[in-house]
């Protein structure tokens, strides 16, 4: 009896889903909580911690028919989120899932972003990580094209090893 309630204790839903925690081992984004639940870790995006604040008060909030594929269900439903902050006039249009709930929290993300970048310009950590990426995209190309230079480069010494005529005792 006492292993059926260690293995519920063990169980923590998040979102609707069910989250197992058993050996450290499993994930490292779950970790114990001294209560005995598990916590998920933020990952990708949510690292962006200085993105400026929406006020709500400044948005107007639409909810309109999408385009794209997706046939009747998409023709037939107002889920596409339209948002505008109406100090600076950016409007974001956001039509990802068929979801009107996330399409709101995915707008509003979005918007927080471009807000970062209106305010802050070339400092914005939305750009700063832009051109990281594309640095490190750029290191990776060069990398890969040494590779083959020098690739091609013992390829071709080779042959010219292997040819008849070249044989030195």
């Amino acid at each position: 009896m006492s292993r059926l309630v260690q293995f519920i204790s063990c169980m923590y839903s998040v979102s609707s889903r069910v989250i197992w925690r058993g050996s450290p081992s499993v994930s490292p984004l779950l970790m114990p909580l001294p209560s005995g639940l598990t916590c998920v870790l933020a990952a990708g995006k949510k690292d962006l911690i200085d993105l400026p604040v929406l006020n709500e008060d400044e948005l107007e909030e639409q909810f309109v028919r999408g385009s794209g594929p997706g046939g009747q269900a998409t023709n037939k439903t107002s889920n596409c989120v339209v948002l505008k902050h109406i100090p600076s006039g950016i409007v974001v249009k956001c039509h990802q899932t068929r979801s009107v709930d996330i399409n709101r929290k995915r707008a509003r993300e979005i918007m927080r972003e471009k807000l970062d970048v209106v305010y802050k310009g070339e400092l914005s950590e939305v750009l700063v990580k832009k051109k990281e990426s594309e640095l490190r995209k750029q290191e990776k190309r060069k990398k890969a094209n040494e590779n083959l230079e020098r690739k091609k480069l013992f390829k071709e010494a080779m042959a010219a090893d292997s040819k008849p005529g070249n044989d030195t005792v």
